[in-house]
């Protein structure tokens, strides 16, 4: 099938967005005369279900096959769940049972959906009448400016503290750390906990803490988490359980959620606004949403693993295996991928951040070959936004992070309102891009997180 974008990103020339072949083909099917519907239901913790309906060609060719598998696999990191109803061709469901299995092609995602919801992973395939009735999650959390607050947001390569009383920022400052690599939980306790004193420090009590950190958080506790992949699984519980033991010592409220998550709340914070999905664009890609009524649904919104590139020859992410999934399109690793394109040679040795920061440096002095860069995670985020919109309904997108500051993520702003005024005008004509202001930038993501606990008096 052929879905050829209008915007050819420049240093990816065979880049094929997930969200043209998906209108591709829907429009073929509805057009075959084959078209049946699918509903796709997913259930996680606390009974909530999600549903997702659409249509299929009855026949499971091989483009409803690569169809169906991309959706599901969007839906997994974009809501999250430990049990699918498939709810359409038989066939086509039995394909996704395989791919979907303890042994099959996705078994990354059943093991990481598994230890996320505590439950066993399964795939049941039914008639679309009988997928079970949507049950959604709308929780009003974060915006509590009182008292006197630590925020902390957890980094792959630093994190950052904040010192926040009646809604005031009075001490932030970041510190470098190298969590990934480090087997002993007791090693991220202990840097974030001298963190929240050097905080606290500056603060005549602490009435609450509010963090922000990569992974899936369930009820404070970090089910899956990069920041904790060297630690043994035998020891993953101390890992799992840090927040909580954290509250213990201080003895005040503590609440923690995903870093995207605390990233659309800072955005909607800034611009009083609600419908708004934020995407950071760090050592990886974060992701978090908040509905239109101001409350977060409890996804997973791990857009990091979710695919925009249906390239079979695109990168795969040395995590997953999965290939063109979002870290490798929206993050550090984005910008490192394209270095040989863009022609742009640098020490091996050299690690994701410094790397960046090289790019930063010529992008300042005019090469180029640095702008050619964020053009292109430009056209990247262009052709994802559309996607992203089939599966949540915002109004507003935030992008910050390290790879969008500066003049590059101007540029990656401007190129992407470019795709998607050029192939996408009704989206373009109801989605305002953002990026946040400079003191949004230093302090809008610890504030946010200070703000998420509420005080008991």
């Amino acid at each position: 099938m052929s879905s050829s974008p209008k915007i050819i990103a420049p240093l990816d020339p065979d880049f094929q967005p997930a969200s043209l072949f998906n209108r591709y083909y829907l429009a073929a099917a509805k057009k075959s005369g084959q078209a049946v519907p699918l509903v796709i239901g997913l259930e996680r913790e606390g009974g909530f279900i999600s549903r997702y309906e659409t249509v299929v060609k009855s026949e499971a060719d091989p483009d409803t096959l690569r169809y169906v598998e991309r959706l599901v696999k969007n839906l997994l990191w974009v809501r999250g769940g430990w049990k699918i109803y498939f709810g359409g061709p038989q066939q086509t469901g039995e394909y996704i049972r395989r791919c979907y299995s303890a042994d099959g092609e996705r078994k990354f995602d059943v093991e990481l959906m598994s230890r996320v919801y505590e439950r066993p992973f399964e795939v049941v395939v039914m008639e679309a009448k009988s997928v079970p009735v949507e049950k959604e999650m709308n929780i009003a959390l974060g915006g509590h400016l009182d008292g006197c607050r630590i925020g902390f947001d957890l980094g792959a390569s630093d994190y950052k503290v904040a010192a926040v009383r009646n809604g005031e920022v009075v001490y932030s400052d970041e510190f470098p750390w190298n969590p990934k690599d480090q087997p002993d939980p007791q090693y991220h306790y202990d840097h974030l906990n001298n963190g929240l004193k050097q905080a606290a420090a500056h603060l005549p009590r602490v009435d609450a803490i509010g963090g922000s950190s990569a992974g899936v958080i369930v009820d404070n506790k970090i089910m899956v988490a990069s920041l904790f992949r060297a630690v043994p699984l035998a020891q993953f519980a101390l890992a799992k359980n840090i927040f909580l033991r954290l509250r213990d010592e201080w003895k005040v409220p503590l609440e923690v959620a995903n870093d995207g998550d605390v990233t659309a709340l800072a955005g909607a914070m800034s611009l009083k606004a609600n419908g708004m999905l934020g995407v950071a664009m760090g050592s990886s890609e974060a992701a978090g949403y908040l509905n239109s009524k101001g409350g977060m649904t409890g996804w997973l919104s791990e857009l990091a693993f979710a695919p925009v590139d249906y390239n079979p020859n695109a990168a795969a992410d040395e995590w997953s295996g999965d290939r063109g999934v979002g870290a490798l399109y929206f993050s550090q690793q984005a910008v490192n991928k394209l270095l040989p394109a863009a022609k742009i040679n640098l020490p091996a040795e050299m690690g994701l951040p410094e790397r960046l920061k090289e790019v930063q440096n010529l992008m300042a002095k005019g090469d180029p070959r640095a702008t050619k860069i964020y053009e292109t995670i430009g056209v990247y985020l262009g052709y994802a936004i559309p996607q992203y919109a089939d599966f949540y309904d915002f109004r507003h997108l935030l992008i910050l992070g390290r790879v969008t500051t500066g003049q590059g993520g101007d540029i990656v702003l401007a190129k992407a309102r470019e795709v998607l005024k050029t192939e996408f005008p009704e989206v373009a004509g109801k989605i305002q891009l953002h990026a946040p202001d400079e003191k949004t930038r230093r302090v809008g993501q610890a504030v946010a997180a200070a703000s998420l606990p509420v005080i008991q008096r």
